[in-house]
């Protein structure tokens, strides 16, 4: 399908996947219908999750941008990816930085933001102390690692990319990439999955890979058709190099949907200034020349506006995680972010508060008077809503139900 005729239906699959007409009933703390109540339902926190990488909280030496930093990611995104890789996470042997990662994800909490580790097993961030020793011990401890962060980490990290990239493993030499090399990138896969599920039942589990191909799809049907515990598709789309068509974005959509799971895009980068070379292949490489342009900023909003759109219209799609939150510290030193270096929001995020945030054009901010029986029908974006209301002898009144995509759609509303 054309990338017009996607944007042009894409409001419709909004209103039809995203929204939903919901039955309230008004009562009071006594048990008691209340009739004649007015006033208004808000989206307080949505289900979709929106999200972005938060690398950078606790990270900064300037407290005035870390301040920023701080409260600009918890005004606009609900749900955060948290660094776990090996190398980073542990340094050196036996020792992980579990109290840093604790106070990011503490911060999460406090904010009422959903937090994600990754990755638990990439070839990519393979520890330098792990090189000298045989390949037999390096995945015990890899085993450990996965049991010990998983089960340590319950009830403030419980959505893991447990395997990230593995289509591409068996090209790397460590002892990750010789496992999948000698037992297949599927088995590998399975294995995590099952030491990251004994650790924590309540888990959501993920597999991750930027490798959008026949061999991506054939590994999610393996996982599947053995039974691992594989919850959610994790898409990557970083572009540095250029846009893709939003028919490319859509047919991964559909071709990643087919197993009934959902989805998420995991890792999306649209810069906003000069493009990487198409003959660039440094992934590696960070750049200190790499700036943010007024022009770049502009095509990031035009690019970035219809994928978001196009993503949250997908049926199968449940969160987006823009890689880059800011500018600072991008990866590779890339104009990447939704805010600058110094903190300020570009025209993207904006857009994003406008259309997402309190009263934004997918908020819920819907006013209601209930019948005698206590009754009110309202149609509602699917999240937690806060119900004010007056009644008729002028009692202010307050309450907050849970509206899911999944939920019932009767719902009875403590008010007090």
């Amino acid at each position: 399908m054309p990338d017009g005729e996607l944007l042009d239906s894409a409001e419709a699959r909004i209103e039809e996947h995203r929204r939903a007409a919901a039955s309230l009933r008004m009562m009071a703390p006594d048990g008691r219908p209340i009739g004649g109540l007015s006033g208004r339902v808000r989206l307080v926190r949505r289900e979709f999750k929106l999200g972005a990488n938060a690398f950078c909280l606790g990270q900064i030496d300037d407290a005035g941008r870390q301040r920023d930093y701080d409260e600009r990611f918890a005004a606009l995104l609900n749900y955060a990816t948290l660094p776990f890789y090996w190398g980073g996470y542990e340094p050196e042997t036996d020792a992980p930085q579990a109290e840093r990662l604790r106070a990011m994800a503490e911060w999460c909490r406090d904010n009422a933001v959903a937090a994600k580790g990754h990755p638990l097993v990439w070839h990519e961030t393979f520890p330098k102390w792990a090189d000298a020793m045989e390949d037999a011990e390096v995945l015990r401890r890899l085993e450990a690692r996965v049991r010990r962060i998983v089960s340590e980490f319950a009830g403030l990290v419980d959505i893991w990319d447990v395997v990230n990239e593995a289509t591409v493993s068996a090209r790397v030499e460590n002892a990750v990439g010789r496992w999948a090399k000698a037992a297949g990138a599927a088995a590998c896969v399975a294995k995590a999955l099952g030491w990251a599920h004994e650790a924590n039942k309540a888990a959501t589990l993920l597999y991750n890979d930027f490798n959008v191909s026949p061999d991506f799809e054939s590994l999610v049907q393996s996982l599947v058709d053995s039974g691992a515990p594989v919850h959610t598709v994790g898409v990557q789309s970083h572009m540095h190099k250029g846009t893709r068509p939003l028919e490319w974005v859509w047919n991964a959509c559909e071709a990643y949907a087919r197993w009934g799971l959902p989805v998420h895009f995991t890792e999306a980068t649209v810069l906003s200034g000069r493009l990487k070379a198409e003959d660039d292949d440094d992934w590696h490489r960070v750049r200190d020349d790499w700036p943010t342009t007024p022009e770049g900023e502009a095509a990031q909003l035009e690019y970035g506006r219809d994928f978001y759109t196009l993503l949250f219209s997908h049926p199968a799609v449940e969160a987006v995680t823009w890689w880059d939150f800011s500018d600072d510290r991008a990866w590779q030193g890339a104009p990447a972010g939704l805010v600058r270096k110094d903190m300020s929001p570009k025209p993207l995020y904006e857009w994003l508060a406008g259309s997402f945030g309190p009263g934004g054009r997918w908020s819920t901010d819907e006013s209601f008077a209930s019948g005698a029986d206590g009754r009110a029908e309202v149609r509602c974006f699917f999240g937690e809503h806060e119900v004010t209301g007056v009644t008729e002898s002028g009692e202010e009144l307050r309450g907050r139900f849970a509206f899911g995509r999944r939920g019932p759609r009767e719902i009875e509303v403590a008010m007090g």
